[in-house]
């Protein structure tokens, strides 16, 4: 299982700037990443269960504990939805990855070409902080 969380997380390196995106609510540092399906190899999708086409994307979410030494990850828990700009919205359904001490967030939802998708998050890692987290973000179908 080590393997295939090296895969991923050098996928997300591999990823444009925007997968360094994050955002501090009270105690816990959220970063989040949106990114289309065909990113991930096809053995890393398979051992997540996640479907691998070019019209789905995968949101990623990490929580981090800031008033910890090393910023460890932290459980949280996280919902949330994604509009298009018609006002298509659906709900996220997220799995909770465990890799060693890495703990990761990821769902899974369809893309259109050139579609912008809102993105509304809600964060609660407890007394370490609770929050929403939005964004936009244009995807590209690959075929």
């Amino acid at each position: 299982m080590r393997q295939w969380m090296i895969a991923l997380l050098l996928t997300f390196i591999a990823l444009p700037s925007s997968a360094e995106q994050f955002q501090n609510i009270k105690d816990v540092e959220v970063h989040y990443s949106a990114f289309n399906s065909t990113f991930l190899t096809p053995q890393v999708a398979r051992s997540y269960k996640l479907t691998r086409n070019g019209y789905s994307a995968i949101l990623n979410i990490s929580v981090l504990d800031t008033s910890s030494l090393g910023k460890p990850a932290v459980e949280a828990k996280v919902s949330g939805n994604v509009r298009s700009l018609l006002g298509n919205i659906r709900n996220l359904e997220f799995s909770e990855i465990k890799e060693g001490e890495a703990i990761y967030y990821l769902a899974e939802f369809p893309i259109n070409n050139e579609e912008d998708l809102i993105f509304d998050i809600d964060v609660n890692a407890g007394n370490k902080g609770a929050g929403k987290v939005k964004f936009t973000q244009k995807f590209y179908v690959e075929e």
